[in-house]
């Protein structure tokens, strides 16, 4: 195990006087002797420590929470201290996650300036509309919060900081009205919300008026579900995220609900290691380790006793939990909430609303529950206007989206000339796919938008043997469990395991030859042709891992579909290598390439590991056949992995695009020679174009922050990607729509031939 996430205080008091405040107003009052800034000597050592402790257990990336008290009290001189030997410290394949999380009231323009520069991410507080939020966060002489706090947002949400704007944490009150708390943060278009029950013990338990019944949490919860489901789900909620990912087998994302081990670790101004501050609402010195920076390491912290029962999963919980039913979604509820006569070892004493909540997600589910569509199926076609954003190399998210429209369309198609070209007069796969579209297309589009649905039936219409029909069955089985109606299908196993898309695979052995799956509104079963019935819940079951909204896909069959060879199923430890690299790599994008990144989430929807390569290359793919995916050999940081991501979704895009549009003359037989490699066909070449236009940006966004690494890089495929453009323009094989996809490329790379100066004035580069 090991820690990669740290929260940072750099100043011990606040601004306000939230009276539900776990810090000033709980058990513990450690906060009081402690300096209120924190000092040069104990950032220059916490900074070590956290380097050691990422060169120690090979970490590619760390999240840091700049916290207080008011992080923002401390001063613009000491954040930017903080972050500068934070940086030096890390190793250079390990990229910090930095966030600040504050209360809002002193956020202004010069702090979002200093965060643009430092790439730090802005969190705030906020429990609602106005009378929600002065229940609780007043001043200390009761002045409200409120109208200070909507600014900071404002600002966040102006087009110059949005990739700033990391979320709102909002702290549950039953009083409020949920409608109204929720009707409130939608207004402020947050991409994320984290709904926080109050801190509270058995010995201090938490207001339950009785008018609101037993479980009025849970109600509380499931009110704003219901208008967050109806509304499309528009931003993440880790509450609801992370409940709906356990019912399907998933690790939660938040230390409240899951049985994940904690990694997080508090460092105080003083030097100080302490768990987690939820640990103040138990008790005195609760949240203490006895370590300092000075004198211990983190993995010293590591092996403090209050460390390892928040790291020991199920095992640490006590017998009436590990008995529950929803424990492993719930997870025993917060480590804090069940303090009780001096010990840790009880249920929450938020328990009957933490089974309440789940119980109530999973029938609103249908456990496994039925996901919302992965695209949005309709919606107009490509609108002139994002045409041109596409052919300048980018395109934000609702042109991906309707690229993905348009591709989830054609693999519809595809799938049913497989069907018309089988030969198969009647077809039980085919007849159930036909009747769930008419009753359930929802759950037809959240399979067949897989990327490797059409990898398939691309094979199968080109009339590659090894493209079986039994496809269509896997395809109806996993649609029919995603429905939850009750419908059954038989479905070939093949290669020993039963394969069931987007959702996983069963490893059955070389013996079994088929299986009957149903699909039902408590789960799925399927029972062997050896009369054995088996589920998810089997040892064998190896579903599909996410990480965040992207499908880390290592058991597909139809993935090998790439150029090179694909990797087995990852171990534990490799998925847990993938989820730090992937989250690392992918904010690193949206800080430093926002105009790539933005299409890139809405359209990015599989990662598919290759086996790495024996001499060490960075070996990466797309296949033309697979929207939405793209293959990787895991390479040593985020930042490549970052690169290898932007330059293989490029592709992506200009498949989908040349899938609509003819940008070339297909008949065009000339070679032409580009990038220093061999020659290539036209196609070949507009595919190189389009991709090193984000591969130019990349290195050129990193040169001017001032990498001497980067400039080398940047001046070298800003020079090939010039002289291809001007190859490609003056090929003579373009279309009309061709010549202005030359004619964005030459748009995109000619700001990067200027001065950085000149880039920087109105109308320069962006992203």
């Amino acid at each position: 195990m090991s820690f990669t996430q740290v929260v940072l205080k750099v100043h011990s008091r606040c601004d306000l006087a939230c009276d539900h405040c776990y810090v000033y107003e709980h058990a513990d009052t450690g906060w009081r002797s402690r300096p209120r800034v924190v000092g040069d000597a104990v950032l220059a050592r916490a900074a070590e420590r956290i380097g050691e402790h990422a060169r120690a257990h090979g970490l590619t990336a760390v999240r840091v929470v700049l916290h207080g008290g008011e992080p923002l009290l401390a001063g613009p001189a000491v954040i930017r201290r903080a972050v500068e030997v934070l940086r030096a410290a890390l190793p250079e394949v390990c990229e910090p996650d930095l966030r600040v999380h504050t209360n809002g009231v002193r956020l202004n323009a010069a702090y979002c300036e200093l965060f643009d520069e430092l790439g730090v991410r802005v969190g705030l507080s906020l429990d609602g509309d106005r009378a929600a939020n002065d229940r609780h966060r007043r001043f200390p002489d009761g002045r409200s919060s409120h109208p200070r706090v909507l600014r900071a947002v404002g600002l966040l949400r102006e087009p110059r900081f949005r990739h700033l704007y990391a979320g709102l944490l909002c702290t549950v009150d039953v009083a409020n009205d949920p409608s109204a708390v929720y009707r409130a943060l939608a207004e402020l278009e947050p991409p994320a919300v984290d709904f926080l029950l109050p801190h509270a013990t058995w010995e201090r338990p938490p207001a339950r008026p009785d008018r609101l019944g037993a479980t009025p949490y849970a109600d509380w919860l499931l009110a704003v579900h219901a208008r967050w489901e109806a509304d499309g789900r528009p931003f993440a909620v880790r509450t609801f995220d992370s409940v709906h990912r356990t019912l399907s087998g998933l690790p939660g994302l938040s230390e409240a609900l899951g049985l994940e081990p904690v990694d997080l670790v508090v460092l105080e101004t003083d030097g100080a290691y302490e768990q987690a501050d939820s640990l103040r609402t138990a008790y005195d010195g609760a949240p203490a380790t006895g370590m300092d920076v000075f004198g211990h390491s983190l993995d010293d912290v590591l092996r403090h006793p209050g460390t390892a029962a928040r790291q020991s999963g199920l095992a640490g919980l006590n017998a009436v939990c590990r008995a529950c039913p929803v424990v492993r979604s719930c997870g025993g509820g917060l480590y804090a909430h069940r303090y009780r006569d001096g010990s840790f070892d009880h249920p929450s004493v938020y328990c009957a609303d933490l089974r309440a909540l789940v119980d109530g997600l999973a029938a609103r589910a249908g456990a496994p529950r039925r996901p919302a569509p992965p695209v949005d199926v309709a919606g107009p076609e490509l609108s002139d206007a994002q045409l041109g954003e596409l052919a300048l190399g980018q395109g934000g998210p609702e042109t991906v989206r309707a690229l993905a429209r348009s591709q989830l369309a054609l693999t519809r198609a595809m799938v049913a000339a497989v069907h018309g070209s089988s030969g198969v007069a009647r077809s039980a796969a085919w007849e159930l796919l036909a009747e769930l579209d008419a009753a359930e297309p929802v759950a037809v589009d959240a399979v067949l938008v897989h990327p490797y649905v059409r990898a398939w039936a691309a094979r199968r219409l080109s009339g590659d043997p090894g493209a079986g029909l039994g496809r269509l069955a896997e395809l109806a089985a996993s649609t029919a469990i995603l429905a939850g109606r009750g419908d059954s299908v038989t479905v070939p196993v093949r290669d020993g395991a039963l394969h069931l898309p987007t959702l996983g695979r069963l490893v059955l052995g070389g013996g079994v030859r088929a299986a009957r799956v149903t699909g039902g509104r408590t789960g799925w079963t399927a029972r062997t042709d050896d009369g054995t019935l088996t589920g998810p819940g089997d040892p064998r079951w190896q579903p599909v891992r996410r990480i965040g909204a992207i499908a880390l896909e290592d058991v597909d069959p139809e993935r090998a579909a790439h150029r090179w060879p694909v990797a087995d199923r990852l171990s534990a430890a490799a998925y847990a290598g993938w989820a730090r690299d992937l989250r690392a790599a992918v904010g690193l994008l949206d800080r430093e390439l926002p105009d790539y990144a933005a299409g890139l989430r809405a359209g990015l929807t599989t990662v598919t590991p290759l086996r790495p390569d024996p001499d060490g290359r960075d070996l990466s793919s797309a296949a033309r056949q697979a929207f939405g995916a793209v293959a990787i050999a895991r390479p040593l940081g985020a930042s490549t992995l970052a690169l290898l991501l932007v330059h293989e979704f490029q592709h992506v895009k200009l498949g989908a695009v040349l899938d609509r549009w003819e940008l070339y003359d297909r008949t065009d037989t000339r070679l032409f020679e580009a990038f220093n490699l061999s020659p290539r066909p036209i196609g070949s070449l507009f595919q190189a174009v389009y991709a090193h236009l984000a591969v130019t940006a990349f290195w050129g966004t990193r040169a001017d922050a001032g990498s001497p690494t980067a400039r080398s890089r940047f001046t070298h495929w800003r020079a090939l990607t010039d002289e291809a453009v001007d190859l490609l323009a003056g090929s003579g094989a373009l279309t009309p729509t061709g010549e202005r996809f030359a004619a964005g490329a030459r748009a995109s790379v000619d700001p990067w031939l200027l001065p950085r100066a000149s880039r920087e004035q109105p109308g320069g580069v962006s992203g």
